[in-house]
Parts: structure tokens; C-alpha cells; sequence
């Protein structure tokens, strides 16, 4: 049996924040969170890692990150999300969701067969399942998708990538306004995948349908989604009226404006809004060229552009930054660290992950008061 201790720490959980707090760890799992005083002798054998004062929060979760330092499912290689997984695993991110691009059936499908060896094998932050990001979107919403790619719903298609995957898909983006939305939405649902409403132009009616189909949470809210009208509220309009529909946000200050991103936390229920990335490959990559999707892009304005016509190609963000963003832009730093590791572990349905209580995993990020990364446990 393992014994760890940390000691002197301002732990964040379920909504407050315990200063000079202690987690007990055994074999992984923590077993209590107590004040720093009511430690008694410590045996030999426990191992101590002395926070020092420092905050400690659930390790963050990442559902939707196409790569990060160079790394990434687009690469094809196993190697290469095991790099992603220890890179990420230093930016205090201990567990996430490899998003593939909207592709061409068999480049997916080549992807996946070539990076699925890597689940089960990362030494750091856990791989939950693939993201699919398409290739099921609005041709009238691509955002940076190629137009080529996208495709109308298709199952036998989809369930080649199932089975490539071995059942490792976590999330998927659709457009719930695409004909045989109905089909997949029933198909996602038997095999416990979250249907992501996104790059859709769907009206506010077409959108609310899926809802009604289980499509309840939306991919990167605002970005690549048909816009809020008085008159046509479109998508961003339903999951602003509907508090039930969770949604992704950019919290960069870019993709959606720092005072629409404060407003949200003032007409949603906090567990209803998640903390994404979508970092792109390069992000936190030092050398350039820089490349995403195959495609050449320069770091300009806080975003990744496309290199050939600036149109905006992802995110540079760490979920860490993200936290930091959201504490700037007015929530709470519990608020925040739930946006980042509580309501992603609730939405896929993570039992063991995402909160401090007994029996929970043992992912811990340990970061200072400037949202600098200390340390970061796993298991």
C-alpha cells in the first residue's frame, strides 16, 4: 500500500477554497482532505510533498485540443500522442479528448487506426477517447474545415471508426439541423458517445430538435454556429434561452469576448459551461514553421491564422491560461477550476474523476497564486 500526504495547501473543492488543507493519498485514490492541524504522526513510509501554501485543484480536463507543443492526432503516430500526453501533463492537464479534424472517411480512419496503440500507454495525462470533429458539419459553417471534407451522416462510415477505435470515441461535433440526425443521434446514444451540437447553421427550431434528441451540449459556443437575431435566434440563441444546454468556451478572450463570456456565468448554471482549448498542434511549440491540418499557420492577435488568408485556425490556449482568463473575465477561481476539471469529468460521465472526495482518482494540480504550475499528479 502507497501513502502520500500534501500537505499545506489551498484546496479548491466544491466551490471553496479550504486554506491549509491537507489530501491524503493511498494507492492512487484520495481518501481525505483535512486541515493541515488535525495531521497527526506521520509514519516513515509516507510519502510528503509540501505545497507550500500553494493552491490545489483537480487535475483539468481537456475534451477538445487538436495538439499541443508540436504534438498531435494529426501526426498518425502512437509516439505522437504519448508526447502529447506527457506535454500536456506539465500544463497541469491530466486528462483529455484527441480531437481529429473533419476529414475524408479514410484519412479518419487512417488516423485512428495509427493512434489508437497509444491508449492505455501514456505515461502522462490520461487519454479519454477521440473527439470527432465532423466530418457530420454544416458545409455553410466549416470555420477552418475543409469544404471538401465534410460529409452528410453516414453510419457505416462511422462505425469503421468506431471499431478502428476499439469503442474509444468520447465526443462527436454534428449539426443537428443535417437530414438523418435522428439516426446518429440514437447511434451515439447506445454507445454512450456525448453528440456535440457544432459547426452547424442550424435555426433556432432545428437546433432545439436536437435537444430533444439528447444533443444538449454545443461545440465551442459562438464559434462556427449560426448567430444570435432578434428575430432568428439560431443556435448561440437557444443555449443562451435553454440554462439545460451545456456548452464548450474559447476562454481567450479571442474566439468570444471577454464580457460575453462573463455574461454567461451570469445567465447559465456554472456545471453547464466547460473550459476547452482547442489548441492547435503548434501551441506552445518554439520553432517555426508552424503547421495545423496540414496547413501552414502564424501566431497573430493571441490566435493561430491561417497563413494563406488569416482567417483564424484555432486556439494557442493551455487550460491553465484559460482558468486565469475566466478568474480575469469574473468568476471565481472555484468557479473556473469546475469549468476545467468538474463539468468535463460530469459530462462524459467520469466517475472517478474531476472532484477531491474519497475514492476519486488522484489528479492533482498543484499552481500559485500568478497560475503557475508547480506540480502536477496523477494517479
Amino acid at each position: 500500500m502507497k501513502r502520500q500526504l500534501i500537505l499545506n495547501a489551498r484546496v479548491i473543492t466544491k466551490g471553496k477554497v479550504l486554506p491549509d488543507h491537507c489530501i491524503e493519498i493511498t494507492d492512487g485514490k484520495i481518501t481525505q482532505i483535512l486541515p493541515c492541524s488535525q495531521v497527526q504522526d506521520l509514519e516513515k513510509e509516507v510519502e510528503i510533498f509540501d505545497a507550500c501554501g500553494a493552491y490545489a485543484a483537480p487535475g483539468m480536463i481537456d475534451l477538445h485540443i487538436h495538439g499541443f507543443a508540436g504534438f498531435g492526432p494529426e501526426l498518425g503516430t502512437e509516439q505522437a500522442l504519448l508526447d502529447m500526453s506527457l506535454a500536456l501533463a506539465q500544463e497541469g492537464v491530466t486528462a483529455f479528448c484527441p480531437t481529429l479534424y473533419c476529414g475524408k472517411p479514410e484519412d479518419m480512419l487512417r488516423l485512428v487506426k495509427n493512434t489508437i496503440g497509444a491508449f492505455g500507454q501514456e505515461k502522462g495525462a490520461h487519454i479519454l477517447g477521440y473527439h470527432l470533429e465532423g466530418p457530420f458539419i454544416s458545409p455553410q459553417k466549416p470555420g477552418v474545415m475543409k469544404p471538401q471534407d465534410i460529409a452528410p451522416v453516414d453510419l457505416n462510415v462511422l462505425q469503421e471508426l468506431y471499431n478502428a477505435a476499439q469503442g474509444r470515441i468520447a465526443n462527436m461535433t454534428a449539426a443537428p439541423e443535417l437530414p438523418n440526425i435522428t439516426a446518429l443521434a440514437e447511434w451515439c446514444k447506445e454507445r454512450n458517445i456525448v453528440l456535440q451540437s457544432g459547426h452547424t447553421n442550424a435555426t433556432y427550431e432545428e437546433f432545439l430538435q436536437g435537444v430533444n434528441l439528447g444533443m444538449t451540449h454545443a461545440t465551442h459556443l459562438f464559434n462556427a454556429m449560426s448567430s444570435f437575431n432578434h428575430r432568428a435566434p439560431g443556435a448561440a440563441g437557444a443555449v443562451l434561452m435553454h440554462p439545460e444546454i451545456s456548452a464548450e468556451i474559447i476562454a481567450d478572450g479571442v474566439h468570444v469576448h471577454p464580457d460575453l463570456v462573463a455574461f454567461l456565468r451570469r445567465i447559465k448554471p456554472i456545471e453547464n459551461l466547460i473550459l476547452v482549448t482547442d489548441a492547435l498542434l503548434p501551441t506552445a511549440q518554439k520553432n517555426p514553421p508552424f503547421y495545423a491540418n496540414r496547413e501552414e499557420v502564424v501566431f497573430d492577435g493571441g490566435v493561430w491564422k491561417r497563413k494563406a488568408d488569416g482567417v483564424i485556425a484555432g486556439s494557442a490556449l493551455t487550460m491553465m491560461q484559460g482558468v486565469k482568463n475566466l478568474v480575469r473575465f469574473g468568476y471565481t477561481l472555484p468557479e473556473a477550476i469546475a469549468c476545467a476539471s468538474t463539468n468535463p469529468a460530469r459530462l462524459l460521465s467520469l466517475r472517478a474523476k474531476g472532484l477531491f472526495a474519497d475514492g476519486y482518482d488522484a489528479d492533482i494540480v498543484i499552481f500559485d497564486k500568478e497560475f503557475r504550475i508547480i506540480k502536477t499528479f496523477i494517479a
